[in-house]
């Protein structure tokens, strides 16, 4: 197909398109990303009522109402309004000044009747309150601060949520592999759970010291029977006089070495001793309906109890859960008449004793010591008073103002501690616990909970046990954008956290002294907080302006360096490496030379970031061999359960899928598959690769090492004064 396109107000040449394909797809507009997260974030257009709780209103819903210390005055947020910028672009530029609109919030004082019995108002104030400039993008998704134009560069962080990895054998001397779990918030303390080369499992807060993590599992309330109930199966001992009986659960038998013979009810051998046993033996002891079996004392001796056992007649505890059965533990067994024993169900293979183990170091007696010992650990030094402890571990995850997951991280904790199916082989405690929980959706609190808890050490207890995988982290369904919006967000809030406290100090005054709304709020910490952000972030850049080109790809630039993200000298090979999943989502060719390599990218041209922040790419959709018009955006997350085509296959007149095997993309790898099993298709060859890179004539005749320097240098070319259509490109 060859495009021509004629000009009437220049000199008439031919513009001949050599592509060979119909586009699908215009080019979508390439500032959106930049000019809808700041929209977002101001919301200006849009009524205060109708506004969504985001950008400048979440921040505003955080931090009010602000109560007094005693209680009897309370400051609430009504709405907030943006002025009108007092000079246009142009005049800020050249008089040196910042582009940005006053905002103004109407904040309500509510005064308390101190003397009166019952809760009575005394009186309520409501007022506008001037709380510093905020600064405007200009159409062309850039800002002016103090006469020079400045963009605000994308950041690419690891997602909130949780993550499970292992330390691919580097840490002991043995290779062996240490599993660990790390629960990262939006804001608040990390959560790591990590096994040592003992195969104890610890857990620690915010990278101090390490605890055995059943003092965690008690902290929460959970006793060391529940705590065994929770991580184990049982196996069940019937005690008789001078006899043991086991219940025997075939399944579980398989692999072990059989340490007596096995009988059925005649007395013929069905497994002898020292064999393995296999499924034929299982299938065996099953149809001879064997349930229960004499077995010798020393089958019992060195298990493991999974209940207190208490003295019916005196109350005593005779032996205590996770103590290990001993000759002495069994005689007094005996001596007390007990009838029914149950013990862990351990094995070497794929039910390790790892929690029982743990608990077995773990020298807290209860509740309370155990928090008392978090206490000592995040605190060292400080004495340990009731309500210090309390107020500590409420506050570490259970608090609203101190910890947040975010809707993000509620979303990617759900979808991977909370599976919709459970595995054929998972044990029968995890089952249980999956039943009781029930399947999550993607909402939920943005603190933690006790089952979420629970949730993270049993997936890492099963990836310890060989089954389940670990997480990749380079993967762009683990890493997402903070654009502007989000990144101005967060300054501005914690301007407003600054001012949370010098209120909370004045709201005391304001019941005695008859102050207004605008008296207690002092503007100042807000307005140092943004400035600082657009003034001198990592993030808040001098617009490269050589070319228009260069514009652009400033705007859509994202970057891993910045406030929460990573340094330079931190970041190693894994992180600067073009990953599959940045298929169309970021360029793999234009990145800079030198030590920022990889760190900095530069969006695809078709890419767009979602409501979660992850980057998408469309795709087109395939139904029977047959590619329609109807286009569907994926995340990283979603576009591994499909099988994509690539967009240079050959297809009919109709959009058939001609050959008999298609080159496609499932699971992150390359494969062939027959046309009816393709499911989507991508949108252009160009989709893959950035605006500078896509400029390039013929790229895919380039070497990618020199495409990556055409593309950066594309960026420093001078323009003419009088620009011409170029001849090729």
């Amino acid at each position: 197909m060859t495009a021509v396109t004629y000009s009437s107000t220049e000199k008439k040449r031919i513009r001949k398109s050599f592509a060979k394909r119909q586009t699908v797809l215009n080019v979508p507009f390439l500032l959106a990303t930049q000019l809808e997260s700041y929209a977002g974030f101001l919301q200006a257009n849009v009524p205060p009522h109708e506004r969504k709780n985001e950008g400048l209103q979440a921040a505003f819903n955080s931090i009010f109402p602000i109560v007094s210390h005693s209680g009897n005055a309370r400051l609430d947020f009504v709405s907030y309004s943006l002025g009108e910028p007092p000079f246009d672009v142009k005049e800020c530029q050249q008089r040196g000044l910042t582009y940005a609109s006053p905002l103004r919030a109407k904040v309500r004082l509510t005064i308390m009747d101190k003397e009166a019995s019952k809760p009575t108002v005394k009186e309520v104030k409501e007022q506008e309150v001037y709380m510093g400039e905020i600064p405007l993008m200009t159409p062309t998704g850039s800002f002016i601060i103090n006469g020079t134009e400045r963009v605000i560069v994308s950041q690419l962080h690891r997602s909130p949520g949780v993550f499970f990895e292992h330390d691919r054998g580097k840490t002991h001397s043995s290779g062996k592999l240490l599993f660990s779990a790390r629960i990262i918030p939006y804001r608040g303390s990390w959560l790591d759970f990590e096994f040592d080369p003992k195969d104890l499992l610890y857990f620690r807060v915010d990278r101090r010291r390490k605890m055995p993590v059943t003092i965690l599992l008690k902290a929460i309330g959970m006793t060391p029977e529940q705590i065994l109930e929770t991580f184990y199966d049982f196996d069940t001992f019937h005690l008789g006089k001078d006899q043991v009986q086991f219940e025997l659960v075939p399944e579980r038998l398989r692999g072990e070495v059989a340490r007596f013979d096995f009988l059925d009810k005649s007395g013929k051998v069905i497994i002898p001793k020292d064999k393995r046993i296999t499924a034929k033996h299982i299938r065996d002891l099953e149809a001879a309906g064997i349930h229960r079996m004499n077995v010798p004392d020393e089958f019992l001796i060195g298990r493991t109890l999974a209940h207190n056992v208490i003295d019916t007649e005196t109350g005593e505890i005779i032996a205590n859960a996770n103590d290990e059965i001993t000759e002495t533990v069994l005689a007094k067994l005996r001596e007390a008449k007990v009838e029914v024993v149950k013990t862990l169900y351990v094995n070497d293979l794929d039910h390790g004793p790892y929690i029982s183990a743990t608990l077995r170091i773990d020298e807290t007696a209860d509740q309370t010591a155990a928090r008392i010992a978090i206490y000592r650990m995040m605190r060292p030094g400080e004495p340990p008073t009731e309500e210090a402890v309390e107020t500590l571990f409420n506050g570490l995850f259970y608090s609203e103002e101190r910890y947040d997951l975010s809707r993000v991280g509620r979303m990617k904790f759900n979808r991977r501690a909370y599976p919709t199916q459970i595995d054929d082989r998972a044990p029968g405690w995890l089952r249980r616990f999956y039943e009781r929980v029930g399947p999550q959706g993607v909402d939920g609190p943005g603190v933690l909970t006790n089952d979420d808890i629970l949730a993270v050490i049993a997936i890492l207890v099963e990836l310890r046990n060989g089954r389940g995988e670990i997480d990749d982290i380079d993967h762009l369904g683990n890493r997402r954008v903070r654009s502007v919006g989000e990144l101005a967000e967060n300054q501005f809030r914690a301007g407003l956290v600054r001012v949370e406290r010098a209120v909370k100090e004045r709201l005391s005054q304001a019941e005695s002294e008859n102050l207004m709304p605008h008296d207690l709020i002092n503007a100042k910490p807000i307005s140092a907080a943004i400035k600082e952000f657009f003034g001198s972030s990592q993030l808040s850049q001098f617009m490269d302006q050589t070319n228009p080109l260069s514009e652009i790809t400033h705007k859509r630039r994202v970057s891993a360096l910045g406030p929460g993200g990573l340094t330079r000298e931190r970041a190693g090979f894994e992180v600067r490496d073009v990953h599959p999943t940045h298929y169309g989502r970021v360029c793999p060719i234009e990145t800079p030379e030198g030590p920022n390599i990889g760190l900095i990218n530069s969006l695809a041209l078709y890419a767009r970031t979602n409501e979660y922040g992850f980057i998408e790419t469309p795709y087109r959709r395939v139904v029977d061999g047959k590619v329609t018009d109807e286009i569907h955006y994926l995340s990283a997350i979603e576009e591994g359960n499909y099988v994509i085509a690539q967009a240079n296959a050959t297809l009919d007149e109709e959009g058939r899928l001609v050959d008999a095997l298609v080159s496609c993309r499932y699971k992150n790898e390359f494969e062939l598959k027959s046309p009816a099993e393709v499911q989507y298709m991508d949108v252009a060859p160009a989709q893959i690769v950035s605006v500078a890179a896509s400029l390039i004539p013929f790229l895919e005749h380039d070497d990618a090492n020199r495409a990556l320097m055409g593309s950066n240098m594309q960026r420093q070319a001078v323009p003419c004064l009088r620009p011409e259509k170029p001849l090729v490109g």
